[in-house]
């Protein structure tokens, strides 16, 4: 994917000075292949844990999984907070702030690398103050830290290392260091000496860098609304070409290696080619779908979807699975399938919920964070295949089957370059000929159930066991929707266990606080947009598929805490967290790549509650944020097609579904399957009873159940058939 980021400003003497001094070269890329700074490099060890227990460090008071990856490290780590702060000001030292999280796989190698080097250690020790940053804890932090060095022009990516005065002003970082120069980098240890010695002969002109940095980093996220700002179909148009033109023909997917799913983007695609008869558009997605779902990105025996892949054919991936990920494609392969009608494509979506039913979901019914890509030290080692093991454990007939299908080779499609005895001849699994006759694929399914129950008792990678609202927020609404649409009980029954987890641990009643992160009987105190917004969304999802009133009452809960805490009133858009002391400046999210930005989620939910309950604040506050990141839209729409979705559903009339009677009814859980059975993105379900707008109070209910299709005041006489409730919500002309 080309970088959606270009230099703001140039180099100010002191950052020239800095990389001439250390003949830095660095390379500006997008936060979605971020961390591949690194990859490929063949002296790098990677691993997830501290080897020695020699040293414990404050970090072991955490409940981040990464900051207790680093909690044994010789390294006097703090955590990001006001005892940091304090101290770089009492001994006038500049921060080391370094950001990643645990399952990124050369953050694994830098730590291996420096963090556990003594000398290392030591070093920071006397001329710094090193705190350490979960960046998937506290998303505003990295953020601003992460702009910061990409306005610079200091390249941006996990791990990244940013060098801070005692005030938190950034003045210098990068992402990956070796321990020996090397790549066109410095060598960590280098860059420390050339950092510590500047600020004791250039304090001054450090400062200086820094506070031209801050204000750079202020005017770049600054943003003003424009009084004449438009949003029309036009820039829907200039969106779709846009998407369209980065198309790759022969494996799908939009743009080059590395490849990413960046699932708002088809998403779009599939909106607009329903919307205005483009099947290309439509067909570019089936095609894309079909080919991540062959791929090795996806795991083939125990399901669920990795990073990314780094190659053009989706074959090899960057092995980490993220829950958000999946959340989204869930939704992404649910669209294929009603729109397309391919059941392998409800397949995939199923089997994602059974990887993450399985291996991601707390007993009390909250959903993990991720796994890694790495174990035993080596890359993909729990995925991959040799020629020779599959020979072993299958029959001859099963593994001639299995050989031909996932095309395993004696030399195999992936060598492990993150350890200094690489893994050989190993076999990512990928469908290659999927041409198999009955007899054949009955062979299949025997092998890859063996194969699946090899595979389990080898060690995992680790498990990121923090639940974050945010993205349980992104995967509970794709869980009640492929309940809505698949009709599987059990769905629901996740659905509402989820839902009652997140209110039990990280939401106060009384004060209407929802919390970003919960692990090990801890919540924390971080007040981010994202949770709200996403479990906003999750809980209308919800909402729509049960017509349970309390969910919805709760949806207006949500929103009107988020609004209250993060809506700007005076130029629109939200802040992605609240004022605090700690943070340099407010930033309003807009970027749409591996997760969709608080704001287009926020936005896009409070159009569709607003179209359930008629409140036009809600209606008011979502098309004012729009117009305020409508230029950006129409400039960079490849950085905004979440943002693109939510001004379509604004500028398209809103169908309303209105379900009558006891939604817990037989009848009524008909009907809502039907409903939910077509692609109409244009429409919210809702019912007759609880905080929905006046008029669906109105509609009768008489016996039993019934839908009414309505736009504005006006209905559709309602029916209580669930093939004409089908016909009808697919016929343009029926609202």
């Amino acid at each position: 994917m080309p970088s959606l980021f270009k230099l703001r400003s140039k180099r100010s003497p002191l950052v020239t000075s800095l990389a001439a001094g250390l003949v830095l070269t660095f390379s500006l890329v997008t936060p979605d292949a971020a961390e591949q700074v690194g990859a490929g490099k063949d002296n790098a060890v990677s691993g997830s844990h501290s080897s020695s227990h020699k040293y414990t460090n404050r970090l072991i008071s955490e409940k981040s999984p990464y900051l207790l990856q680093h909690a044994h490290n010789p390294v006097d780590w703090y955590p990001w907070g006001q005892e940091a702060f304090d101290k770089a000001k009492a001994e006038n030292k500049p921060i080391l702030l370094s950001i990643g999280y645990s399952t990124c796989h050369w953050c694994h190698v830098m730590e291996r690398e420096s963090f556990e080097n003594e000398e290392v250690g030591k070093f920071l020790k006397e001329h710094f103050i090193s705190i350490k940053l979960d960046r998937e804890e506290r998303p505003d932090v990295d953020k601003i830290y992460m702009t910061a060095m990409q306005t610079a022009g200091l390249g941006g990516g996990w791990p990244l290392n940013v060098f801070l005065t005692p005030d938190l002003k950034p003045f210098y970082g990068g992402t990956y260091f070796p321990p020996k120069p090397s790549y066109g980098r410095p060598s960590f240890m280098q860059l420390l000496e050339r950092i510590s010695g500047l600020w004791e002969s250039r304090q001054a002109d450090i400062e200086g860098q820094a506070d031209e940095l801050t204000a750079n980093l202020r005017r770049y996220t600054d943003q003003q609304a424009d009084a004449d700002a438009e949003l029309n179909k036009p820039m829907l148009h200039a969106a779709a070409k846009a998407y369209k033109d980065e198309y790759e023909p022969t494996y799908g997917g939009f743009g080059t290696k590395p490849k990413f799913p960046r699932p708002s983007q088809p998403a779009f695609l599939f909106r607009y080619g329903t919307r205005y008869k483009d099947q290309e558009a439509i067909d570019m997605v089936l095609h894309t779908c079909k080919g991540m779902a062959a791929g090795g990105m996806y795991d083939q025996l125990g399901g669920g979807f990795a990073r990314y892949s780094v190659d053009e054919k989706w074959l090899v991936p960057h092995f980490e699975k993220m829950l958000y990920d999946n959340a989204q494609l869930v939704h992404l392969y649910l669209d294929a399938y009603l729109i397309g009608g391919d059941k392998s494509h409800a397949a995939v979506a199923e089997d994602i919920l059974r990887y993450v039913f399985r291996d991601m979901t707390h007993s009390g019914g909250g959903f993990y964070s991720a796994e890694d890509a790495d174990s035993e030290g080596h890359e993909g080692k729990f995925y991959t295949w040799t020629l020779k093991e599959i020979k072993e454990i299958l029959s001859e007939d099963e593994a001639k089957v299995a050989i031909r299908y996932f095309g395993i080779t004696e030399e195999g499609n992936f060598e492990d370059h993150s350890h200094p005895a690489p893994l050989k001849k190993q076999n990512v699994l990928s469908v290659v000929d999927p041409k198999l006759s009955d007899a054949e694929r009955a062979l299949l399914k025997s092998a890859k159930t063996k194969m699946f129950a090899v595979q389990k008792k080898r060690v995992r990678p680790g498990l990121d066991d923090k639940v974050l609202a945010s993205w349980n927020g992104l995967m509970l609404g794709a869980v009640a929707r492929a309940y809505a649409v698949l009709e599987d009980e059990s769905y629901l029954k996740a659905a509402e266990k989820n839902l009652s987890f997140i209110k039990s641990k990280l939401w106060d009643a009384k004060t209407k606080t929802l919390y970003h992160r919960w692990r090990d009987e801890e919540r924390d105190s971080a007040q981010i947009l994202d949770s709200y917004a996403y479990l906003l969304e999750g809980v209308i999802h919800l909402y729509e598929t049960t017509l349970d009133p309390d969910h919805l009452t709760f949806a207006i809960e949500l929103a009107d805490s988020m609004n209250k805490r993060f809506y700007d009133p005076e130029e629109g858009g939200f802040f992605q967290s609240v004022k605090t002391k700690d943070l340099l400046i407010q930033v309003k999210e807009d970027y749409d790549g591996a997760e969709p930005s608080g704001n287009s989620v926020a936005i896009l939910a409070l159009l569709k509650l607003a179209a359930i309950t008629d409140n036009e604040e809600y209606r008011a506050k979502a098309e004012k944020s729009l117009k305020l990141f409508s230029k950006k839209m129409k400039e960079l729409p490849q950085a905004t097609p979440n943002m693109m979705l939510a001004m379509d559903f604004l500028l398209e009339e809103t169908r309303r579904v209105v379900i009558t009677g006891d939604p817990k009814s037989a009848d009524a859980r008909k009907l809502i399957h039907a409903t939910h059975s077509v692609y109409q993105p244009s429409k919210v379900v809702l019912g007759n009873k609880g905080p929905v707008e006046e008029f669906a109070k109105t509609l009768p209910a008489g016996d039993g159940s019934k839908v009414f299709l309505c736009t504005g005041k006006a209905c559709k006489p309602p029916t209580q058939e669930v093939v004409k409730v089908r016909a009808l919500m697919t016929d343009s002309k029926a609202f």
